[in-house]
This record gives C-alpha cells, sequence and structure tokens, in this order.
C-alpha cells in the first residue's frame, strides 16, 4: 500500500510539474538566471529565423502618460500561441519603465514593467497597452517571450516599430 501511495505522489507531483504556470510568468521571471525565459525544465528558446510570431509597437518614442500599443500575432493568421511574457525598457538606461495596462486574459507585473497572459488557452493574438511614466519622456523598447507552447517558444525577441503613416 505505501509503494502505491508513493506512486500516486509522484504521479501528482509530475503532473502539477508539466502543466506549471498555465496563468502566465511569475514575478521573478525578471531577475531569474535567464531573465525573461520560461522555466520550463530541459527547454530552450527557438532559433531567431523560426518565430512564427510578430511583436510590434506602434510607437518607439513616449512623452509622459502616453499610451502605447503593442501586438502579438502570428505571421500566419491562422496560427495560434498560448503565452507571452513582455517588458518595457528605457532605450537609453536598460531599465524597467512605465506600467502596463491590465486587460481580460493578461497579468501585470509591475515590479519589473512586464505583462503575460492569464490562461494559457490558444490565442490568435493580442493588444496589449504600455503607459509611459507621468515624469518622463524618451525611447523606449519592448522585449519578451511569445509561447507556441509549453516547450516551443521564441524569447528575447525585440518589438518592431510600426511605419507611421
Amino acid at each position: 500500500m505505501t509503494s502505491l501511495r508513493s506512486l500516486f505522489w509522484f504521479a501528482l507531483t509530475l503532473l502539477s510539474t508539466a502543466n506549471a504556470f498555465p496563468d502566465g510568468a511569475p514575478a521573478d521571471t525578471c531577475v531569474k538566471q535567464r531573465a525573461n525565459q520560461p522555466n520550463h525544465g530541459k527547454a530552450r528558446t527557438q532559433p531567431e529565423h523560426t518565430n512564427p510570431f510578430e511583436v510590434v509597437a506602434d510607437s518607439e518614442t513616449f512623452y509622459p502618460g502616453q499610451q502605447i500599443a503593442v501586438l502579438v500575432y502570428p505571421v500566419d493568421q491562422t496560427a495560434t500561441f498560448r503565452g507571452f511574457f513582455l517588458q518595457a525598457r528605457d532605450a537609453n538606461s536598460n531599465e524597467w519603465i512605465g506600467e502596463w495596462v491590465q486587460s481580460e486574459n493578461t497579468k501585470t507585473i509591475p515590479e519589473c514593467s512586464a505583462i503575460t497572459h492569464s490562461d494559457n488557452r490558444d490565442k490568435l493574438g493580442a493588444k496589449l497597452i504600455w503607459k509611459a511614466p507621468q515624469n518622463k519622456k524618451g525611447r523606449v523598447y519592448f522585449t519578451g517571450t511569445v509561447l507556441k507552447e509549453y516547450a516551443t517558444f521564441w524569447s528575447d525577441i525585440v518589438a518592431k516599430v510600426q511605419v507611421q503613416q
């Protein structure tokens, strides 16, 4: 009976580990050894040239209190992704800057100016809003990770800036 109970607990632990963080990245993702990347066991980021997702910001310059939209979407409009983790950084100092506006199916991490998914359902896209600090103007860039699934993700993505017309 003891070995059966041990097997049960082992299986339960394995199951809970395999489904870790379905509600987005934890706050310590910002400062781990592999900062801004998922801690998904032995899984590592995929090569940049294979990334099927776009991250696009509508501006790289900001003024006090300005809101900037950041879109995450697949290049092939039929593909889906399960999660994301994005961070706003000052282009000059590389420091975390500003704050994200929490919206449906997102979770903000104010400690490091980050936003992540709040569920692991398939997504066709995400529109995220970043708010600049009230007392500063300058340049910002957005960087992070998009996850196709638990072990397939692309990290160190830097958002492209939409060309103004």
